[in-house]
């Protein structure tokens, strides 16, 4: 899985996911899956084209995750987002919000990403 973390006039992004899809309901950062044959960068700015609309400049990899969600092993890397063209709209997920960082560990995130905030935190120079 990637991850991608935009950041603007000191918010970030997080999209709502929808009910019906696992995690339903759950604030998280942009991102997906990882097709068969695509580099991460690659899927990562995909899919940011898919969910919100934008075309995405990919920067460098801040952080690898791992998190078990039962038998399901995951990784997850994030990436920072240099610049992006166009607005982002909620395409995928039921809302999208800019947020200051210091409201993320209030919200309803995955449990993959509560585990690592302060790795989060660190990587992209959030102040919490």
């Amino acid at each position: 899985m990637v991850a991608g973390c935009l950041k603007k006039d000191g918010k970030i992004l997080v999209g709502q996911r929808p009910q019906t899809h696992t995690l339903g309901g759950l604030w998280e950062f942009p991102g997906g899956k990882i097709e068969l044959g695509e580099s991460p960068e690659f899927a990562l700015a995909r899919e940011l084209q898919e969910e919100l609309g934008i075309m995405a400049e990919v920067g460098e990899l801040k952080i690898a995750c791992t998190h078990s969600y039962g038998d399901v092993g995951i990784v997850i890397l994030f990436y920072e987002i240099l610049f992006w063209k166009g607005e982002p709209k909620a395409q995928h997920h039921t809302e999208l919000e800019w947020i200051l960082p210091s409201e993320l560990p209030l919200r309803k995130i995955p449990d993959a990403n509560r585990k690592n905030l302060d790795r989060i935190f660190s990587a992209f120079n959030l102040i919490k």
